[in-house]
């Protein structure tokens, strides 16, 4: 666990508070000074004026160590550590007091360094690999808001203005002179620093479907939750197998090794809906360390007229920091880029050749990166990338032994341990079921499904969708006492008959997302023919309840609307073709799902 990863766990508000107290608090008159300042002269547990005993200092480490270690999943170190792991921490923060430095000169050095030599003050016990790792990244974080502490108080700003005016500031200069230089090495380099910061912050969260429920948290830091899926490709059959030796070989290799190696520096990575494509991507984004990440999801892109260039990455994905001038194109220049594209099944079928090109012209203009390309098994033909070097994989369903794992997390992260069990037993004594746990959103479906129904699962495709929407829709709301909150109370039927039309316009218009306008306009037409729900409101305030309430349509953007995932699209758009006899249409979209398995597929395939 990284400092930046461990960041997302100890928000600032309770570190701050805690690592506050081992300093003395100016008092009345502090001001201009340019006298050094030592270290062992601001803590407060040395001197006459001592604030904080060494007791003290023990349970201020341990409300830090309790504060990092809570969270869902498994705990970062085993647990009979954590005590000596506390005695640990106590020890190095007790090491600012021996420190012969100032405060300027800490400043200087960085958190980094900082902890380097308290670790070297306070020699650590002997700890197990991940309780050592735990400590190093807590003591580094720690060193963060400590350095910040120091530049916040009056007489260190005014000591530093006082050297500055004389030329001795050198960090602070040579700083500031890197940064300004035209040529931009040192100014890229702390860029990097801070984006893989905002990357850890953006992507290090994997929602988990089902866990909202009642009162757990629905996401889960992608460190603790990420469960590694297997990819496969076929290869034509070794020379020398023989004349017989026609069938293709199946290699077999762990998803997120999909970029590594010979062979694999450009990727078309297919999977079903719910298989953990995204999650890849997340995973990926967080792991790379020695490439830079982008993470472009197609359903933002394509909004925009043209699909972005280098310049453009992360202004097209909302990233709020901006890169020095000419960066992007440094990194892709020098071949040191992971740009990963997301969800082209997500795509209008015109829109696909645009994409094709966009993409290919970024490879060809930038040879050297690594490319990944994700989409459902069908959305396009099998040679569609091959001839520019492309190698397709197919995420692969999860094993008995995934299945288990995933299913011991969830009931774990939904504190749920006396339906763990009872699951596992039905998933191994009804093969028709475990047929349909082959992917983690399908597996947090019927986790959710077995806990809320006290273990009864319908055993169909198609019912377990049914079963999950009305659990989604009414059944979450009304356990947590929480129907009508906005002063609507819709039944899932109703909500059932207004998001199909909504889902129906999609499967119509290939399109996985809608303007608002658009989305008021067809509630406008269906409100009459469901009473219950015109009763209650006009077309903008039945939207505004579906989209803060029913957990299953969303506003990703300003004036858009989609929902949460695309099987939901799918059912709910097939669920109004066979209603309204459209039989044509679910035939034109037969093919929309994947693993050759239409008797047991998702959206249309499991109605037709």
């Amino acid at each position: 666990m990284d400092p930046a990863a461990l960041g997302t766990r100890l928000a600032s508000s309770v570190i701050a508070p805690a690592l506050k107290k081992l300093l003395v608090q100016e008092g009345p008159g502090a001001g201009l000074t340019d006298k050094p300042v030592r270290i062992s002269g601001l803590v407060s547990f040395r001197g006459e004026k001592r604030t904080l005993t060494e007791a003290d200092l023990e349970r201020l480490a341990r409300k830090l160590v309790d504060a990092a270690v809570t969270g869902p999943g498994e705990p970062p170190f085993p647990y009979e550590e954590q005590e000596p792991v506390v005695l640990a921490l106590a020890r190095t923060l007790h090491a600012l007091g021996d420190l012969t430095m100032d405060d300027v000169q800490a400043v200087r050095l960085g958190p980094r360094a900082l902890a380097h030599a308290l670790r070297r003050a306070a020699p650590t016990p002997e700890l197990s690999a991940d309780a050592t790792y735990f400590l190093d990244s807590l003591t580094e974080w720690s060193c963060v808001h400590i350095l910040h502490f120091f530049t916040q108080r009056s007489t260190f700003v005014a000591r530093t203005l006082v050297e500055q005016s004389r030329g001795q500031a050198e960090a602070l200069a040579k700083m500031d002179a890197l940064l300004a230089r035209d040529d931009g090495p040192g100014r890229d380099r702390a860029f990097e620093e801070r984006y893989r910061s905002y990357l850890a912050i953006r992507h290090n969260h994997l929602t988990i479907f089902g866990l909202d429920a009642r009162d757990t948290a629905d996401s889960w830091p992608l460190d603790v939750a990420y469960l590694s899926l297997e990819a496969t490709r076929d290869t034509a059959p070794e020379p020398g197998e023989g004349p017989g030796a026609t069938a293709p070989v199946t290699v077999r290799l762990a998803a997120e090794d999909a970029l590594t190696g010979p062979g694999h520096e450009r990727v078309l990575l297919r999977g079903d809906a719910g298989s953990g494509k995204t999650t890849l991507i997340q995973w990926l984004a967080l792991t790379s360390e020695e490439r830079i990440p982008y993470v472009l999801p197609l359903r933002t892109l394509i909004r925009a007229a043209r699909l972005p260039a280098p310049a453009d990455f992360l202004a097209g994905t909302d990233c709020p920091h901006s890169p020095p001038d000419g960066w992007a194109e440094r990194v892709l220049s020098d071949g040191r880029a992971l740009v990963m594209v997301d969800g082209l099944d997500e795509v209008p079928s015109a829109d696909r050749a645009r994409v094709r090109d966009w993409l290919l012209a970024l490879v060809r203009g930038y040879p050297g990166n690594r490319w990944l390309l994700t989409a459902r098994p069908t959305a396009v033909r099998p040679d569609w990338l091959a001839g520019d070097g492309f190698t397709e994989l197919v995420l692969a369903p999860m094993d008995r032994p995934r299945v288990t794992a995933f299913v011991r997390r969830w009931h774990v992260a939904a504190h749920a341990p006396e339906h763990e069990e009872p699951l596992l037993d039905t998933l191994r004594t009804k093969p028709d079921l475990a047929r349909l746990a082959t992917n983690p959103l399908m597996c947090g479906l019927i986790c959710a499904l077995h806990r809320a129904r006290r273990g009864y699962l319908p055993p169909r495709r198609k019912a377990l969708y049914d079963a999950a929407l009305q659990m989604i829709l009414t059944e979450r709301d009304r356990q947590r006492g929480m129907g009508g909150l906005d002063g609507i109370d819709l039944e899932t039927e109703d909500q059932i008959e207004l998001l199909q039309r909504l889902a129906y316009s999609l499967v119509l218009a290939g399109r996985t997302e809608m303007d608002e306008d658009t989305a008021l306009t067809l509630l406008e037409r269906a409100l009459p023919s469901v009473p219950a729900a015109s009763a209650q409101g006009d077309a903008a305030t039945i939207l505004r309840h579906l989209l803060l309430r029913s957990g299953v349509l969303r506003s990703p953007a300003p004036g858009i609307v989609d929902f949460a995932h695309r099987t939901f699209l799918d059912h709910l758009g097939a669920r109004y073709a066979v209603e309204e006899g459209h039989f044509d249409v679910l035939l034109g979209h037969a093919e929309d799902t994947v693993g050759g398995r239409a008797a047991d597929g998702g959206g249309a395939c499991a109605y037709a």
